[in-house]
């Protein structure tokens, strides 16, 4: 395979540890076939909840942003306990109609988190396969 692209093309973003990047369009399907010990590979914050909102995976990176170890986090409500100001309809609602929908959720936006930090802007991928228990925040800076 070649490495080669066209003048003007931008050249694509190495994968990290074999994972893809934060815009990748197959990321709900390497996050669907992840185990949770190789969400600190990713390098960017991943929250992977249970389709109630229930922590079941925080990496190293959120952990770094947020502030929160990940000791902490797991087990608990992310909508209700962790990360409130995002129990709202542009984010918590997205996962709920997409169970209640029976559809598959892959939406990008830019929001800023203010619970427990300085408000700090990010860009935020809501991630939940139709079917899959799991469901996933995946979180970058902007």
């Amino acid at each position: 395979m070649s490495d080669r692209r066209e003048a003007g093309q931008p050249a694509r973003q190495p994968a990290l540890a074999g994972i893809g990047p934060f815009a990748d369009p197959g990321l709900l399907d390497t996050l669907e076939s992840a185990s949770l010990d190789v969400i600190d590979d990713f390098g960017f914050g991943l929250i992977v909840m249970d389709r109630d909102g229930r922590v079941l995976g925080y990496n190293q990176a959120e952990s770094k942003l947020s502030g929160l170890p990940a000791d902490e986090v797991i087990g608990r409500s992310f909508f209700v306990e962790i990360g409130p100001c995002t129990n709202n309809y542009l984010v918590a609602q997205r996962y709920q109609d997409s169970a209640s929908q029976q559809t598959s959720l892959d939406e990008q936006l830019d929001y800023v988190f203010t619970y427990r930090m300085a408000p700090t802007p990010v860009r935020l991928r809501l991630l939940a396969r139709q079917g899959s228990p799991r469901q996933y925040l995946a979180v970058v800076l902007r």
